[in-house]
């Protein structure tokens, strides 16, 4: 990866890191002020401060530090130091347990409303989707076993309405998590509607890191494409032979070709071997030389060159669809998106603590960076879905019942409620002790997953 595209990701994942630690920060803020808890400090980053100034009646201090992953609020407290006793009921530790428990829970509720806001907005504004075309199933296939024939659409999976690729993989993944059987609806291209009956017992949870669709057989319809190129990725081994938009590919390694889809079985074929093109460019013949580079595509190790193929008409433009709703069903739509989301997460985070469920699925700053700028260069809808996806995860984290996190010290509270009194120190030096160790485990897994699909490719 070149100079440029790494600036590009790292500047996509820390923009997105800082919206997402500002606005759980701001929530932990707001509450504060709203119970009239004075508030000393709002960081974002740890370490060394880069910038600080003071603002607001109470002075509070405004900073960036050095190490940019996580922020805090700090709000004066008698357990951190000496309090004047006329701002002894501005201390946080002097509130009652329900204030102190709104205020520590206002930082992942804000996470949680910011993915709802996003949603809206783009289920307000229309996003571009792929329709839920299904292409021929691979043999032995549970969607090969149930007969499911090549380009039909689906109209539903278990009576639940599907209009994108999207909602269908969401609706298919869901439901094969508890070997649910699925029931498909579908139109074919003679607009025939048949029902489709597809058994999940064999989707593999270990498994799951890889394309959900794809193990159930159920695969995009590729609809007939010329081999002309519509553009070609950035840092891509396509950009390094020289390739084009607008370029005809007539041959590859003496082999006509006519369709793109002969164009990607090629290089699917030729990961790390050199493939000859001739390709035509302003009415002449070129020759380029290139290397397909190994990737993953749902779990299959295949070849990439890099270049996209040139859409927007016939067969290929109907493959698209908008999807947008009114301003009140848009509300509906993403408080529906979010809810169901933190559900699936927490049911994932569930079966990785059961074993079920593979932590090679866990994934660290690295990945979420790579996602984070492919999301970017992808367009505006798409980085802002990806950040609504990673707001609700770190609502859904930071809800976990472990010291050191949100839901650690609202479990303190509750304990507090039930027995009408504080945790000892003690207990609260131990649960520290315990959450941090946690929270490395977790992170040295994060990492060790990140590193390994580095290596693997």
């Amino acid at each position: 990866m070149n100079p440029e595209s790494v600036a590009w990701y790292a500047g996509a994942f820390l923009l997105a890191l800082a919206v997402l630690v500002v606005v759980h920060e701001m929530g932990h803020y707001l509450a504060a002020r709203a119970c009239n808890v004075k508030v000393l400090r709002f960081a974002f980053g740890f370490g060394k401060v880069l910038w600080m100034r003071r603002h607001g009646r109470d002075g509070t201090e405004w900073a960036i530090s050095a190490f940019p992953l996580g922020g805090y609020v700090k709000m004066l407290d008698e357990r951190e130091g000496e309090v004047p006793a006329a701002e002894l009921p501005r201390a946080f530790n002097r509130q009652s347990v329900g204030r102190r428990a709104f205020i520590v829970a206002a930082g992942p509720a804000a996470n949680f409303l910011l993915a709802i806001v996003l949603y809206w907005a783009l289920f307000m504004h229309g996003v571009t989707e792929l329709k839920p075309r299904l292409g021929s199933p691979p043999a032995d296939t549970p969607a090969a076993v149930a007969g499911i024939s090549d380009g039909v659409t689906v109209r539903s999976v278990n009576g639940k309405p599907i209009e994108t690729w999207q909602q269908l993989r969401w609706e298919v993944l869901q439901r094969a998590l508890d070997k649910e059987p699925l029931q498909l609806e579908v139109v074919s291209l003679q607009r025939e509607i048949g029902v489709y009956r597809i058994a999940s017992d064999r989707f593999d949870l270990e498994e799951l890191e890889k394309d959900p669709l794809r193990l159930l057989g159920l695969v995009l319809y590729r609809p007939r494409l010329p081999a002309v190129v519509g553009r070609v990725q950035p840092d891509s081994v396509a950009e390094a032979a020289g390739f084009r938009g607008g370029d005809r590919v007539l041959s590859i390694d003496g082999k006509a070709i006519s369709e793109w889809k002969q164009l990607a079985s090629a290089a699917g074929a030729a990961a790390g071997r050199q493939l000859k093109f001739v390709i035509e460019r302003d009415s002449r013949q070129i020759e380029l030389a290139a290397s397909p580079r190994l990737t993953e595509d749902g779990g299959q190790k295949i070849g990439r060159l890099g270049l996209l193929a040139k859409e927007g008409t016939g067969e290929a433009f109907e493959m698209t669809t908008v999807v947008s709703y009114g301003p009140f069903e848009s509300v509906s739509r993403a408080l529906e998106q979010t809810w169901d989301t933190s559900i699936l997460s927490l049911r994932m985070m569930g079966r990785m603590l059961t074993g079920e469920l593979s932590w090679k699925n866990l994934s660290g700053p690295v990945t979420i960076a790579d996602y984070a700028g492919q999301s970017a260069r992808l367009g505006a809808s798409y980085y802002l879905r990806f950040i609504a996806l990673i707001s609700i995860s770190l609502g859904v984290l930071n809800l976990l019942p472990v010291p050191v996190l949100d839901g650690g010290h609202l479990m303190y509270y509750l304990v507090e409620f039930l027995k009408g009194g504080p945790v000892s120190e003690r207990a609260l030096e131990i649960g520290q002790q315990i959450g941090f160790a946690l929270l490395a485990l977790l992170m040295a897994f994060a990492f060790y997953n990140d590193i390994n699909r580095l290596v693997s490719g």
